[in-house]
This record gives structure tokens, sequence and C-alpha cells, in this order.
């Protein structure tokens, strides 16, 4: 128990710090990416609008304001710095004009050969290959002129900060998780000190009740050898069997909590186990005209503790004999698929409780008014089943139908 606390402390803790690392590290590409193609829409407009030359720009180099430390460039700076080709169109739409002479990686053909691509679809701007562009109207009233500009260099950008991001990413998670792991014991100890305190205290509990209870049996009996039995030297008897078997059960949930408990394992005949624990529960059906079917595939067997294999069969068996109404039907199916044991017990109950199917499996809980004393119940026998289906790593649930049915599922 107390390991799987620290799984459960770890795997939240890590899901937390994954959770911000990725919103954290989204976060800080997304603005990234955002605000270098603003840049790169701002670049490509004042390039368009210059028609890829620099004489049209209004200012120049000498008359340019000092550049402050850390400062964003001016717009000659920028247009010097960047890499596009421009082609100019006739009113006739035949290219007229290539200028390449600020990019080396494009040819004048394959300049002429892209801004014809992008004429003919009538788009103002958009992305081809690796670059940019832009369709303008020409300054001198004639024909269309398209600026490319590579934007090879800011995916290089966007895909090293993010490579950066990620790896830095991934070390701090790694980082996260050693940490993590070496203060989760810190973190639950005490957790752990007080369930281990609380399973103790029901340990010794239980088995110091065990003697009080014999002892109250015992004289029980023998004031009947001399008095004759009546019926208070009944009850007397009956609430210290129903007492013994709450006593046996919470020494079971105790045990079965026990993270290191040295489970015995064989291969366990669950088909031919079951089917003799239903023939234990017929007489009791039969009495209150309960209506017992089952479909048991045979020769399925686990690789489980069979004492504790005996105890979730008898348990859901008796549970499903107890809570059925008096002329109901009791279904117990059993099979194999694809590796997974699954195996089913449904019941038709008098009324369907009022909460949700996973209530049923707490500890001294009692759905409706049925499970009293007068049905046998404790209130803890779900929780024991449970809690054997857990220690094998399987699972239970439960659900209700229509027609007043409770169906219980166990799969392996």
């Amino acid at each position: 128990m107390i390991k799987t606390l620290q799984k459960k402390f770890i795997v939240t803790a890590m899901t937390a710090i994954s959770v911000l690392l990725i919103l954290l590290l989204g976060a800080i590409n997304i603005v990234n990416i955002v605000s270098v193609g603003k840049q790169i829409d701002a670049k490509l407009e004042m390039i368009s609008q210059n028609e890829g030359d620099p004489n049209n720009i209004p200012m120049t180099p000498g008359d340019m304001p000092p550049k402050k430390p850390y400062g964003k460039k001016n717009d000659y700076d920028t247009f010097m710095s960047s890499n596009f080709f421009v082609v100019r169109f006739d009113k006739s739409g035949d290219a007229v004009y290539t200028d390449v002479s600020r990019i080396s990686s494009v040819s004048e053909q394959k300049a002429k050969d892209l801004a014809e691509k992008v004429y003919s679809q009538n788009d103002c701007s958009g992305r081809i290959d690796s670059f940019e562009y832009m369709v303008s109207d020409s300054r001198m009233g004639f024909g269309k002129v398209v600026v490319f500009l590579d934007t090879s260099g800011d995916i290089y950008s966007y895909i090293r900060v993010l490579a950066i991001s990620a790896a830095i990413g991934i070390a701090c998670w790694l980082l996260m998780l050693l940490f993590v792991v070496l203060l989760s014991k810190r973190a639950i100890r005490p957790i752990a000190e007080n369930m281990e305190k609380q399973k103790q205290f029901v340990t010794n509990a239980g088995h110091e009740i065990k003697t009080p209870i014999a002892i109250i049996q015992s004289n029980t009996e023998a004031m009947e050898l001399y008095n004759g039995e009546n019926k208070w030297s009944k009850n007397i008897k009956e609430q210290t069997v129903r007492l013994n078997e709450l006593m046996k059960n919470l020494l079971a949930l105790a045990r079965m909590d026990e993270s290191g408990e040295n489970l015995v394992l064989s291969d366990c005949p669950l088909s031919r186990l079951l089917a003799d624990n239903i023939e234990c529960f017929k007489e009791a059906s039969q009495l209150r005209k309960i209506k017992l079917e089952t479909d048991i595939q045979p020769h399925i067997s686990l690789r489980a503790n069979m004492e504790h294999i005996t105890q979730l069969v008898s348990a859901l068996m008796d549970n499903a004999v107890k809570y059925t109404n008096e002329g109901g039907s009791i279904f117990v199916s059993l099979e194999k698929n694809d590796k997974q044991i699954k195996m089913q017990f449904k019941n038709t109950c008098r009324q369907l409780p009022t909460v949700s199917p996973e209530k049923l499996f707490d500890r001294f809980y009692r759905a409706d008014e049925a499970r009293t004393q007068k049905s046998g119940g404790y209130g803890i026998g779900l929780s024991v089943v449970q809690s054997i289906v857990k220690a094998y790593k399987g699972k239970i649930s439960a659900e209700y139908e229509k027609d007043n049915t409770i169906i219980f599922t166990v799969r392996f």
C-alpha cells in the first residue's frame, strides 16, 4: 500500500510538472513564432512598398538617426540585411524585369517561374517553397510587382528554439523526476505512518477481541447445558458469530493491504472453483425461490493464491444470494477472451441503491434498507473483494440495469 501511494504521488506530481512545462515551453514557442511572423510581414511589406529598390527608401544612410543600444533596425538596415528577389509584370501579365541581386540561391529563370506561378493565382500574398511573397501595384502606375522574401533563416530559427526548449524541457523533467522520487518518501511519510498505525490497530484489536468472543461463546454454550437454550442465549451466540465473522473480514482487509505480503501463487482452477462455490449456495437459493443460472467456460485457470480466489468468489456469491429479492434471479458467467478473464455476477434486487455503483465498494457502506443485520451483511464484503482484485492487478466494477438488476464484473 505504501509503494502504491508513493507511485501515485510521483505520477500526480510529474503529471502536474509535465503540464506546466508543456504550457510554459509551448507559450514560449508560440510567442516566438507569432513575433517572428509579424517581423517577416513587416519586412516584406516594407520591401514591397519600395519595390525592392533601396533608392525608394525615404532616408539615405547618412540621414539615418543614431541607433539606440539594442534598438530595432531602421528600414534601410532591414532592407540591406534581407534576402529577396523582385519580378515586375506589365499590364498584359508578362514578366518584364527580374532582380535577383539580393539573393544567391535563386536564378533569374527560377525567379521568373515562381513569379508567374504566383501571378496566375491572383493572390495578394502567401507562401511558396521557403519564400513569403507579396503582390502590389507598381509605383510607376503600370503592371504588378511581386516581391519574394527568403524566410528559410526564420524557419530555422523556429526549429532551433523549439529544439532547444524541448531539450531544456526534457532535462528539467528528468531532474524534477529525480527530485520527486527522492522526496516522495518524505512527503508521504505522515500518511504512511498513520496508515501503518491504523492497520496495526486493526490487526491487534482483531486478535485481542478473538479471545473474549471465544470466552463469551463457550460460556453461553455452557449455560445452555445447565439451563437449556432460550432466546437470550440464542441471541448471544448469533451476535458472537457475527462479530467473529466481522473480525475475520477486517483482518483479511489488513492482510491484503500489506504491500510486502508474499503470496503463494499456483494455477488456480477458476472454472471448477466457481462451479463448486455455486453448488454450495444452491440450497440457500432454493429456500428463497431464487432462480440460479450459470454460463461457465470450462478449463479456465488463474495464477493466484487459492485461498484469496476462493474468498473472492464466495464473497460475491454470498452477496448475490443475500440481496436478491425472493423469487428473483442470479446469473453467473465466466469466460476468457484475448487472454483476459471475465467473471460476472448478475442478480435482481427489491430496489436499486440510490447512490453510484462505485459507492457499494466503500467499507461499512450499506446501500439500502436490505443491507441490515437481518441479512447477515457487514458492509465490508465487497471491500475485501476489491482489495483481492487489486492485489492481482485486476479490475472490478459495478453497474445497474433496468428491472432492478445489479451486475458485478471482475476482469483479470
